[in-house]
């Protein structure tokens, strides 16, 4: 970033200052934070007033940051009834819809631009998969959405960011080494996830336990959500260092939490709302910016043909499949067909394959980029409306 401390400063606050004067707005129209925050960074960098670098490694410590406590926040919202009684179209969105749609992505890559590889297209795929906590947040918050839509959506957005990263690695590491042992690396993926989710396991569990046995007067009521954050914070941190997935070892703390410990998720979400905003906030603006930098020199129209299938075919094509046979009526499945914003997880496996050594990553990184502006703009524009569409067709239940 070509700013010094004082004008970034200067920058961040007044992306805060804006985005909480028209936080009323936002609530009430088809605006939404998101699309005013990446409308913002694209006219700083128009203006010139910021210049990032895509290869920035400051850049991705800001999103991998973002997505981490979006994730845990996510995990501590799950309450275990909810989990037993929304858990199959969450579990069908997941292990059927995700990959479908990823290989969807994959064959039309390979059409619409033919000198990528195989690999390079399942890589974009699968970038482009996971749904986006951020831009779903006001959906998964809105009383006008049914229950069991919402909670499959926050089900579907907190788990598959950690599911779809280790089929990112596998490909990001064969499309720069495509001799590479399949096998090998395919085995130690799996090893980091199942690293990650004990690993956030144990130490949800744990800080459970330790809260049983503190005095009452040891932990103070504002400090609850300092604590929380604490054990989000140390999933990653620990799992990472272990060598496992900390993504997927901070959504696992955070759903094991708030099984444990009820009264605590409630505190840690007005904490975690504020904090989280502001790094949300920043992210979305340097994400605007950093598009204006990524000059596109292919076919305008394969871009456009690309980016409108991925969203008005090929998640609710993928989803509606995937949801044969679930007892949802056609507008919730419709709904939950529609909202698969591509968001903080993109942007970070985009960044990860920019910086990676497969041999198109420019070009992939590209797609991904113009893919996700295009998305959170979509849905960004449409939560609001979409809202009381369902509601009139089936109601809050």
């Amino acid at each position: 970033m070509s700013v010094s401390f004082a004008e970034g400063l200067t920058i961040v606050g007044a992306l805060l200052l804006g985005a909480s004067a028209v936080s009323g707005l936002t609530r009430r129209t088809v605006l939404s934070t998101a699309v005013l925050a990446v409308a913002a960074g694209i006219l700083l960098a128009l203006t010139g007033v910021v210049e990032l670098s895509p290869r920035d490694e400051g850049l991705v410590v800001l999103v991998e940051l973002v997505l981490l406590l979006t994730l845990f926040s996510d995990g501590l919202l799950v309450e275990e009834g909810l989990l037993r009684r929304h858990w199959h179209p969450a579990a069908r969105a997941l292990v059927l819809a995700m990959p479908v749609n990823a290989v969807l992505l994959a064959l039309l890559a390979k059409a619409l631009f033919g000198h990528l590889s195989w690999l390079e297209c399942f890589l974009l795929g699968f970038a482009l998969s996971p749904t986006d906590p951020v831009v779903t947040s006001s959906v998964v918050a809105s009383a006008r959405v049914p229950e069991r839509v919402r909670h499959t959506l926050n089900l579907e957005s907190g788990l598959n960011d950690g599911l779809a990263l280790p089929f990112v690695l596998f490909f990001l590491a064969f499309a720069g080494d495509p001799q590479g042992s399949a096998v090998g690396s395919a085995g130690e993926l799996a090893v980091e996830s199942v690293i990650g989710l004990v690993v956030g396991a144990l130490l949800a569990g744990a800080a459970g336990r330790l809260l049983d046995r503190l005095p009452e007067w040891a932990l103070a009521e504002r400090y609850e959500g300092l604590y929380a954050l604490g054990l989000g914070l140390a999933s990653f941190g620990v799992a990472d260092l272990a060598h496992g997935n900390g993504l997927i070892s901070a959504f696992v703390a955070g759903l094991v939490f708030a099984l444990v410990r009820h009264e605590i998720p409630e505190v840690f979400h007005h904490f975690n709302e504020n904090l989280s905003s502001v790094l949300q906030i920043v992210a979305f603006a340097v994400f605007g910016a950093l598009v204006v930098a990524t000059e596109w020199t292919g076919s305008v129209a394969a871009l456009a043909g690309f980016i409108a299938f991925a969203l008005f075919v090929a998640r609710p094509a993928s989803v509606l499949l995937a949801f044969t046979g679930v007892h949802l009526s056609r507008p919730e499945k419709l709904f939950i067909a529609w909202f698969g914003p591509k968001g903080i997880a993109s942007m970070l496996f985009a960044l990860f394959i920019l910086n990676s050594t497969a041999p198109d990553r420019t070009l992939v990184f590209d797609i991904a980029a113009f893919t996700i502006l295009a998305s959170i703009v979509a849905h960004g524009l449409t939560d609001t409306v979409a809202g009381g569409w369902i509601e009139q067709r089936v109601g809050p239940r």
